[in-house]
């Protein structure tokens, strides 16, 4: 039989313009329907609207598709964006730099490109195999993971460009001073005995040309892989934001995250070290928590230390770290969250 079958994915590789102008339409389509699509399933359920569970159901109707909406949506683009990215490369791009420059470079490379605390340790080893400075391998693996295009997108979609701008300086300023500081101490000792010794690498990269149709077939792996793990934590995240949003008094946050008690700053970075989770998983939780009466610069250093300083990411890198190297990081950022939220308190 001579049938000629097109796959789903031959249609963007032979058309790719036609399909992400009919993609784009069909996305705003549906993000344009969140808002009577949330109202009227919980109209069909029997609660009262106005109650606190209603509320918290249509908080969870609402934004559950509203954020993987627009998670596929910067996944997907970030994914063609991130095929002039491979690991390779940006190792290349950084090694030979001088430190102070490099750090800058780093931490921005860290925002278009696609890595998380889970590949910190072959990251980690690739960047000291190419000769690329200790400090600005620090400023890179802060950089990459807390000021991502998830984090910056669905920041944008769910407060608007200034605090998607405030969270971009802030986080770029953390990763490049603490990377800095790191270089500065001269630490190199307390990389494990393996790492250290490892032969160096030549940091040069292969340039291929790809087509916009392989690009975009890279945006479908990008959500494939990136939506396909992190869906867990946002139903986890919106859940719990669902919950503070329905059932937390109004301003009760504001008792112990709120501008006026002292300590709210310190307790949001210590309780957001033990947690494991990304930015889409912490960004609804930061919504109803800012509902409730908490402080903006509190909720950012409480984001910033799930992100940056999870529990599960210092034990990854002791495989790669010794114990000191591992604690000084820690403190150095947690010192910089610990500055941003309180100077973000005090002035807004």
């Amino acid at each position: 039989m001579n049938t000629l079958t097109i796959s789903r994915k031959s249609w963007p590789t032979r058309q790719p313009v036609t399909f992400l102008v009919m993609a784009a339409i069909a996305w705003l389509a549906l993000y344009n329907t969140l808002i009577p699509a949330s109202e009227a399933l919980v109209a069909m359920l029997p609660v009262d609207r106005t109650s606190h569970l209603g509320g918290a159901l249509q908080f969870f109707f609402y934004d559950t598709p509203k954020v993987l909406l627009l998670l596929t949506a910067v996944v997907f683009v970030m994914g063609m964006v991130n095929s002039y990215f491979s690991p390779e490369r940006t190792r290349a791009l950084l090694a030979g730099r001088s430190e102070g420059a490099a750090n800058v470079m780093a931490a921005s490379l860290g925002i278009v490109t696609p890595f998380c605390s889970c590949s910190a340790v072959p990251l980690f080893i690739g960047f000291v195999q190419a000769g690329v400075p200790l400090g600005v391998t620090f400023s890179f693996l802060i950089s990459a993971p807390m000021v991502n295009e998830v984090a910056l997108t669905l920041l944008f979609g769910m407060f608007g460009w200034k605090v998607a701008l405030l969270y971009l300086g802030l986080g770029l300023g953390v990763a490049i001073i603490a990377g800095w500081i790191i270089g500065r101490l001269k630490m190199e000792a307390y990389l494990e005995d393996w790492v250290r010794d490892m032969p160096k690498t030549s940091a040069e990269f292969e340039v291929t040309g790809m087509t916009l149709g392989e690009r975009i077939e890279g945006g479908f792996q990008a959500v494939k892989e990136i939506v396909g793990k992190v869906w867990p934590y946002i139903l986890i995240g919106i859940a719990l934001g669902a919950l503070i949003h329905g059932y937390v008094p109004e301003d009760f946050m504001a008792s112990f995250m709120g501008k006026e008690v002292w300590w709210s700053v310190p307790l949001a970075v210590i309780m957001g070290v033990p947690m494991y989770t990304n930015a889409a998983g912490v960004i609804p939780i930061v919504q109803a928590l800012l509902a409730k009466g908490a402080a903006l610069g509190t909720v950012l250093a409480f984001m910033m230390s799930v992100i940056a300083l999870s529990l599960p990411e210092m034990i990854i890198l002791r495989k790669v770290l010794k114990l000191r190297l591992i604690a000084t990081f820690a403190a150095v950022v947690a010192g910089g969250i610990l500055l941003v939220g309180c100077v973000f308190n005090a002035v807004l």
